[in-house]
């Protein structure tokens, strides 16, 4: 897999598919272990990501990482990526044109990882990997098992900055994919 992940996070970073790659300073492939069970996807890169070419940095890659730490994960344990690849400009929402473009990257990743657990950071990535009319509000912390892979969506990091009344809310999703987490291990007699 090694040989095949490498030829694929360089033909993403060569891509020029969308008019993103005109602006972005870096495509940002993901971070983490490519053969991680768990797979952590949101969706587009914002200006720090861009500059140093790592999902989630910043106040909300912080954020996620005191998260993950609190079930016992860490950026070495999984894989973080994001739907679109390249930074859209004011930190926008990716269009459908840059999530087409994008699109052949994360089903090739997603194809390459075998992941078992699949966590939508956001509204935006969950309407795109869980079903099309995803209420984040409503369905946050709720496991969609489809093709093999129990997938579900908390609230994105940076919302949580923007509204801390949430926090609460994603401290139970977390404890919902904590438990998720051990019970595959348990079915599947893995050491996570």
């Amino acid at each position: 897999m090694d040989q095949q992940w490498e030829q694929l996070r360089q033909r993403c970073l060569a891509c020029r598919a969308c008019s993103l790659a005109q602006e972005r300073t870096q495509v940002v492939f993901g971070v983490g272990d490519p053969a991680a069970e768990v797979l952590l996807v949101g969706e587009a890169p914002g200006a720090n990501e861009d500059k140093q070419g790592e999902p989630f940095v910043g106040r909300a890659g912080k954020l996620l990482d005191d998260m993950l730490q609190m079930i016992g994960l860490s950026r070495e344990r999984i894989y973080i990526t994001n739907s679109v690849k390249c930074r859209p400009p004011q930190n926008r929402d990716p269009l459908n044109t840059e999530k087409e473009a994008c699109s052949g990257y994360l089903r090739r990743q997603m194809e390459l990882m075998q992941p078992k657990i699949l966590v939508c950071l956001g509204r935006v990535s969950a309407m795109e990997l869980i079903k099309a009319d995803f209420r984040i509000t409503q369905e946050h912390g709720l496991f969609f098992r489809q093709d093999g892979i129990e997938k579900m969506a908390m609230y994105h990091p940076a919302a949580l900055l923007r509204d801390p009344g949430k926090k609460p809310e994603t401290f139970e999703d977390l404890k919902r994919l904590q438990a998720k987490i051990r019970e595959i291990c348990v079915r599947t007699k893995l050491d996570f």
